[in-house]
């Protein structure tokens, strides 16, 4: 009897990862009534991690008011799972909770995100997941770290708000006020991009202006930026600038490495590590995965190379799935077996984004991939 294993992440503005699954598990069968279907949901460590993770760990959901990008009150949550926390930096610090309007990195903070982690670590919680994906900031991780008790002190040695504009004004950290439980916990950044924190591929000219920064903004974040980096230099002794991830969200990557001696890991090697993901799989005789666009984008760390690089260890086959899929020489040879399309070259993109369509283009892929490769 084949054993197949459905990996999917969501098909973003769609499916959820489960409907997927629901609707190829119902293809498969309709071609290979008895094959063995197991299934497990992923997500690559940003927005929609937290929910996927709740559900497949059986984790406890955590609810509580934080600050939003603005200082504003607002009800987030995270889970946890034994004495892990699983934290999404966008569920208190999210560019989705601002209006077009209220954009602005100079004024955009993370606080909400560190009064999270302290509540985790309040908790009990001896280990942090935290996804940084979707952030409204480019405050280097200030309003964070403040959060959890980290003092940011200017010239005259008056205390910092941590957001983008207080960046060039810092003249003194002073970490010895961080909470004493963060010695002895470990903290995880998934992190999927690799900028460093400054220049032209940093944190302020790659993805401020998305957050709301016009040119001179951008600029004046860059120096800040280049400013925090030099005092956590000569503060700390560690040398941020050009690190790989450090310009992460804002700059989150490389403040929380500085300060809280974070590690920052690619986000669906954390979750797959999680879900024991080596175990679903074993003794499957193929793996389909997929999300709702393949595209060369997809062999930079998001969830279907992820599976791929951990079925190639196991020497399992891997199928990928997209809503649409762009080829490059890269993905034909990446490895996976084979690369599908559910949606028609006929078929608009506003009839394949609809609920019922995109159910039944996947049941119909799924039923082709059975008699393709199941039936042989």
């Amino acid at each position: 009897m084949k054993r197949i294993l459905l990996a999917f992440d969501k098909f973003k503005g769609s499916l959820t990862s489960d409907e997927v699954a629901d609707a190829f598990a119902h293809g498969i069968r309709d071609v290979v009534p008895h094959c063995e279907i197991r299934r497990i949901a992923i997500a690559d460590g940003g927005e929609g991690t937290t929910e996927t993770l709740c559900r497949e760990l059986s984790a406890e959901r955590v609810s509580l008011t934080v600050s939003d990008p603005l200082g504003r009150p607002i009800e987030a949550h995270y889970a946890i799972s034994g004495r892990t926390a699983i934290i999404e930096m966008a569920a208190a610090s999210g560019l989705t909770l601002l209006t077009s309007n209220e954009r602005n990195p100079l004024k955009t903070t993370t606080y909400g995100t560190g009064e999270m982690v302290a509540d985790a670590i309040a908790r009990g919680c001896q280990h942090i997941v935290l996804g940084i994906g979707g952030s409204a900031t480019n405050d280097g991780g200030m309003g964070l770290l403040e959060a959890l008790g980290c003092r940011f002190l200017d010239a005259t040695g008056e205390p910092l708000y941590g957001c983008g504009e207080s960046l060039e004004q810092i003249a003194t950290i002073d970490s010895s006020t961080l909470l004493p439980q963060l010695t002895s916990t470990r903290i995880t950044i998934a992190c999927d991009v690799d900028n460093p924190l400054t220049g032209e591929c940093g944190a302020a000219r790659i993805y401020a202006p998305q957050k709301g920064a016009d040119e001179a903004t951008v600029v004046r974040l860059d120096k800040g930026m280049e400013h925090f980096a030099d005092i956590v230099l000569s503060t700390i002794g560690i040398a941020i600038k050009e690190m790989a991830g450090a310009g992460a969200a804002g700059g989150m990557g490389g403040g929380c490495y500085a300060l809280l001696g974070a590690r920052l890991r690619r986000g669906i090697e954390v979750v797959l590590e999680l879900l024991r993901f080596d175990e679903y799989a074993e003794g499957c005789d193929l793996i389909i995965t997929g999300e709702g666009r393949i595209d060369r984008q997809t062999l930079r760390g998001k969830a279907p190379h992820g599976i791929l690089r951990h079925a190639q260890r196991l020497g399992i086959p891997v199928i990928a799935v997209g809503g649409s899929v762009e080829l490059s020489d890269g993905l034909r040879n990446s490895g996976f077996r084979a690369i599908y399309a559910t949606t028609p070259d006929t078929m608009s993109l506003d009839e394949a984004m609809r609920h019922d369509t995109a159910k039944r283009n996947l049941r119909l892929t799924a039923q082709r991939i059975a008699q393709e490769w199941l039936l042989r």
